[in-house]
């Protein structure tokens, strides 16, 4: 039964819409992207390097340690 429910619940909120033309002008703008400033992402992940030790794990799979 609670399976029924949470099933119908989950096909309920989730929401399969389509961007509309007029829409995609907000998407486009810089602020939008993964990466809006590439000279702060390089920052940040100097400082990430520098406290965790580590190189990657940003976008693949796996860090500097060797374990994958």
């Amino acid at each position: 039964m609670y399976k029924i429910i949470s099933l119908l619940s989950l096909l309920l909120l989730s929401a399969c819409t389509t961007v509309q033309p007029w829409d995609k002008d907000l998407l486009a703008k810089p602020s939008m992207a993964l990466v809006p400033s590439e000279i702060d992402n390089a920052l940040d992940e100097h400082i990430y390097f520098s406290k965790e030790a580590s190189m990657g794990g940003q976008g693949v799979g796996g860090g500097g340690c060797g374990c994958n």
